[in-house]
């Protein structure tokens, strides 16, 4: 592993033979764009006592793409030369034909630094990483005799790019990540119940490797183990929901985000398409997309497009505001960039996508909105969930959820889904909480077979006449 800064027009390529390829294979386009990456990855998992896995990965590459109007043309590489590249321009100017394009203008350059440049994955010894993950298997079996596995995880990556414009505009951005989860089985009279927890960020390493970190972590995934051991079967029926803070966000990701990208909407395939300046939600409802956010899993300084990036308000006070854009779909649709335009690594080519999305608070307290659900759920925690983006139908497994009658919290409830339609569900939004909060930071989010880190948020919420899932009546 070598720390030496990524610098590919030192060492791989000459950057004026590199420009001379791209201004080739993008004359007569509209857009294009070389992107250069490194990529350094490191994870490790503590399973039962043991190190399970233990893996190191280094990677690197480019993608070369053409833009003409609704076309793009991309190829990619792991071998970084320029004859690699002159290859790669050839597929690409497929996309061009006969050119004739008008040449979109560049972005505009900034100096924010969002987080640091370390690479977390030499924050620490291995020693110590597996040490920690060895300590945090003791402790929650020490803390509870139900304890009957833990698995600990630690993942820490640096992704560097480089991405060059036929104009001559150059932006490099060092991107740290890291991770740490915890996962635990209870058992109690011959019932197995699990729990999790974890986050982290664009920090370094050693913050999640201390004590006072982790433990909290661990304590949480053991907290939500011992609630589903006495989790009865969920109800079933059309019913009002109070969505916790942070991590419940995740059903607005799903359920309305995705809705509100560019690309979609350019293509009238979102269930929000023809909608702008229309009210799409209840009043007091406000949802951005923010990837400024210092240190958040789903911020980025830059975009994979060069696109410094943006804190968009998508809904405000109900009414649909604006949509994430990439470069082609902010092009096509006569409208700016917002820095959405991302891609899972250099084989993939950028599309819209959403960063840290989350809605704003409001002025309610989150227990007097609990004292007037009379007959309901209230929903904690969420595991996997699935989007139909052209008509935002959703559906969603709860992982910590309770039933509430009369405005008192009863039994955590097990197999509850939640059920419904983004654009209905904002409608149908009664109560908004003071208490809004970010995810911990372990979101991920797939579109098209790329993944990317992202941050959701939201505050206490309830919803009204969602369905509900589950195994009893």
């Amino acid at each position: 592993m070598t720390d030496a800064p990524f610098r590919p027009f030192d060492t791989h390529l000459d950057r004026e033979a590199a420009l001379g390829v791209l201004r080739g294979a993008t004359d007569g386009a509209d857009d294009g764009e070389l992107f250069l990456e490194r990529r350094r990855s490191e994870a490790l998992v503590y399973d039962d006592g043991r190190v399970r896995t233990a893996s190191y990965d280094a990677s690197e590459g480019f993608g070369l793409r053409a833009v003409k109007g609704e076309a793009a043309g991309y190829a990619h590489s792991t071998e970084v030369s320029e004859q690699a590249l002159t290859r790669a321009a050839e597929t690409a100017r497929l996309a061009v034909g006969d050119g004739g394009g008008t040449w979109a203008d560049a972005p505009q350059p900034t100096n924010r630094r969002l987080y640091g440049d370390a690479d977390p994955i030499a924050g620490a010894p291995f020693a110590v990483k597996v040490e920690t993950l060895r300590e945090i298997d003791a402790f929650l079996r020490d803390l509870d005799p139900r304890v009957v596995q833990v698995t600990a995880s630690l993942a820490a990556s640096l992704q560097e790019v480089t991405i060059l414009r036929p104009e001559g505009t150059e932006v490099s951005d060092i991107r740290p990540m890291v991770r740490l989860n915890v996962s635990v089985i209870v058992e109690r009279d011959g019932r197995r119940e699990s729990g999790s927890a974890g986050g982290g960020g664009r920090i370094p390493l050693t913050g999640l490797l201390e004590r006072s970190h982790w433990e909290g972590t661990a304590r949480e995934a053991l907290r939500v183990a011992t609630v589903n051991l006495d989790a009865v079967p969920a109800p079933a029926g059309v019913m009002d929901v109070v969505l916790g803070p942070g991590w419940p966000g995740i059903l607005l990701h799903e359920a309305v985000g995705h809705g509100l990208e560019g690309d979609f909407n350019r293509k009238g395939q979102s269930a929000f398409a023809g909608l702008m300046g229309q009210r799409v939600a209840a009043p007091g409802v406000t949802v951005l997309d923010d990837g400024t956010i210092p240190d958040r899993r789903g911020s980025i300084t830059v975009d994979d497009e060069g696109t410094p990036s943006g804190k968009t308000t998508l809904i405000e006070d109900g009414i649909l505001v604006g949509y994430m854009q990439d470069r082609q779909s902010a092009r096509l649709t006569g409208v700016t960039p917002t820095g959405n335009g991302r891609r899972e690594n250099h084989a993939h080519a950028p599309m819209t996508r959403m960063t840290n999305t989350y809605m704003l608070g409001g002025d309610a307290e989150p227990g007097a909105i609990l004292a007037d659900l009379k007959d309901g759920i209230y929903a904690v925690g969420f595991g996997g969930g699935q989007v139909d983006i052209t008509n935002g139908k959703f559906v969603f497994s709860c992982t910590e959820a309770y039933r509430v009658k009369d405005g008192v919290v009863g039994a955590p409830v097990k197999g509850a889904t939640l059920i419904g339609d983004g654009a209905t569900a904002m409608t149908k939004v009664r109560a908004i909480g003071n208490d809004m909060a970010l995810d911990p930071g372990m979101g991920n989010c797939g579109k098209q077979g790329q993944w990317v880190p992202v941050g959701v948020g939201q505050p206490t919420l309830m919803i009204g006449g969602l369905t509900v899932g589950g195994s009893a009546a």
